[in-house]
């Protein structure tokens, strides 16, 4: 078994000459103030960089240096040390070798920890020296509360089952913490905010209970026996969102906070009644992290400086579209908190609001007291706003006022739940505002998507099928398909998906004078092949695209965002017109076959 040496770091890197004494004792100073770890302060201090460190602590140690981004571990060697224990002693089992075992740890030289280590596991165990912020992602994906929720599950059935308590008085006392269905709730919640769920589906079926996770935009299913614990999470859930418990055959809608492993997470819930029992979907927002500036939306550097040019326009109608999930909301957040400023007046109308912004007068809509997007947005108008932000443009009478707005001094920023950017302004054409208004108000439009980022642990070559190839040489660019694409195998760290993570493709449309002259006449087909003409103008599917060429997102993603593209639409903004190419009224182009 090897003993950890207490050894002095800081003298060997003085020793082989990777920093200097001056540089060592200002370090020691810097550690001694901060608290902090010898080597955390040497790379904040920029002395070395981590993997140097961490590799040359490991040759003076004679053991390991493992990279957990691309180490395939043991799921079962990992539950042998506890969740507690392992972010404890900032350690995890990597594998179970024949004499002992394999054991990843951020600090190799902390002697306390390998002795609590090896009492606990009983086992001899061999070192490896592990970066620390991979240790603790890691142990946010592996230690999952998949068993601890089943558990709990279990117990809930057996007390519903026995008649050990009455649910009514349980669920209406919320100093019962210790009850199984809070106790349920709250492993669910906190293994939602480990994987970095942003929904959570409680759906009953005839025989079974579905719980489901939509993580990178997919759902993740869970299904369990115990069917009969549904009505009690429902009920519970009810409660902290203030809505009737006894009504169970009308759907509701509420909202409430909680703190999960010290973040404040605000759920949206709605509840639906189906043919066996109440689905139950509840959105989760991370109000603790902040909202994201313009540069961490993701928009490519050359759509970032136009948009930004854009909201920054005294007046005008500015959309932002794409289907629900695609990011919108959180793009039109991070143009309020960059305009939000003591000199202008914002006012958002929103159905519901999702974050809370100070210095912003945030209106929540209520259909069922006649408080709609229409009756708000004109008493907005009243108030002397600079900018107004309209969460969606739902019905024809919101349109126009919103556009006459933007007419008459106003910077009105909204959405649309269209397909792409053209699609969008002839929308407003068939929702029945006139050419005109919606030619001199509509200043640009941006639309956008979430495709997944292929997960580093597992990337791997695609080699893509003959089909795929034939629409890469007609779709996109002759030459495309002798391209090398990726995509991602499926592993721990991914949950078997290939991917990780989610990065937003754009697409940015300037209503120019052309374009605005062909919307005054409400020539869709001239609109559309003049908006594919513009120059600068990038499709979203070639935009997905680049990222497949770069090796971020695979191929599949930019087919679905093609997909998701109306075909028509999307075969005219990514083809120029060629002799023997027809063009339908709506301005797409059909491509010949040879």
């Amino acid at each position: 078994m090897a003993i950890p040496k207490k050894i002095r770091i800081g003298d060997l890197l003085v020793g082989h000459g990777i920093i200097s004494d001056d540089q060592l004792q200002t370090a020691l100073a810097t550690q001694k103030k901060l608290g902090a770890k010898l080597g955390s302060t040497l790379v904040e201090l920029g002395y070395v960089t981590e993997n140097g460190f961490l590799k040359f602590l490991a040759q003076q140690l004679k053991i390991p240096f493992v990279d957990l981004k691309h180490y395939q571990y043991s799921p079962e060697a990992v539950q042998l040390l506890p969740e507690i224990l392992a972010r404890r002693y900032r350690a995890l089992v990597l594998e179970e070798k024949e004499n002992g075992l394999l054991v990843g740890m951020a600090d190799p030289t902390d002697i306390y920890s390998f002795d609590e280590l090896r009492n606990q596991l009983k086992r001899p165990i061999q070192q490896a020296v592990v970066r620390e912020a991979d240790l603790m992602a890691t142990i946010d994906t592996v230690y999952r509360r998949t068993d601890e929720i089943i558990n709990l599950a279990g117990e809930l059935d057996e007390e519903l089952a026995d008649g050990a308590f009455d649910l009514e008085n349980l669920l209406s006392n919320a100093e019962l913490e210790d009850a199984p269905v809070v106790r349920l709730l709250r492993s669910l919640f906190e293994d939602a905010v480990q994987v970095g769920a942003s929904d959570i589906h409680i759906e009953p079926d005839e025989t079974v209970l579905r719980l489901r996770q939509r993580i990178d935009g997919m759902l993740h299913e869970q299904v369990m026996k115990e069917k009969r614990i549904a009505s009690a999470l429902v009920s519970r859930l009810k409660l902290m969102s203030g809505l009737d418990i006894s009504e169970r055959r009308l759907p509701q809608d509420g909202r409430f906070n909680i703190k999960v492993r010290g973040r404040s997470i605000d759920v949206r819930l709605s509840t639906m009644p189906l043919q066996y029992g109440e689905s139950v979907v509840m959105r989760l927002l991370d109000q603790s992290g902040g909202l994201l500036s313009m540069e961490q939306v993701g928009m490519p550097e050359k759509i970032l400086k136009q948009f930004r040019s854009f909201i920054r326009r005294p007046h005008g109608l500015l959309l932002v579209t794409g289907p629900t999930g695609s990011g919108k909301t959180t793009t039109l957040y991070g143009a309020l908190n960059e305009l939000n400023r003591s000199e202008k007046k914002i006012i958002t109308v929103e159905d519901p609001v999702e974050y809370r912004l100070p210095r912003i007068n945030q209106v929540q809509i209520h259909e069922k007291i006649g408080l709609s997007f229409s009756r708000v947005l004109r008493a907005a108008l009243r108030q002397d706003p600079d900018v107004v932000m309209v969460g969606e443009m739902r019905d024809q009478e919101t349109a126009e006022i919103g556009l006459r707005a933007a007419m008459t001094g106003h910077l009105v920023l909204s959405t649309l739940h269209t397909n792409d950017a053209v699609s969008t302004a002839l929308r407003l054409l068939d929702m029945g505002a006139e050419g005109f208004v919606v030619g001199s108000a509509l200043q640009a439009i941006l639309a956008q998507r979430l495709v997944r980022r292929i997960c580093e642990n597992c990337i791997e070559d695609d080699p893509l099928d003959e089909s795929l190839r034939n629409w890469l040489e007609k779709a996109i660019e002759p030459g495309a398909a002798q391209l090398a694409f990726k995509r991602g195998s499926g592993c721990h760290q991914c949950h078997n998906s290939g991917y990780h993570g989610r990065v937003g493709v754009f697409e940015l449309l300037e209503i120019d004078t052309l374009l605005a002259d062909t919307l005054r006449r409400g020539d869709a087909a001239g609109f559309a092949e003049q908006a594919r003409r513009q120059p600068g103008f990038k499709p979203l599917t070639l935009a997905a695209f680049e990222y497949a060429r770069n090796g971020i997102t695979s191929m599949e993603e930019v087919l679905r965002v093609a997909g998701q593209v109306d075909e028509g639409v999307d075969h005219n903004l990514m083809t120029t017109p060629l002799p023997g190419d027809e063009i339908n009224d709506n301005g797409a182009v059909f491509v010949q076959s040879s």
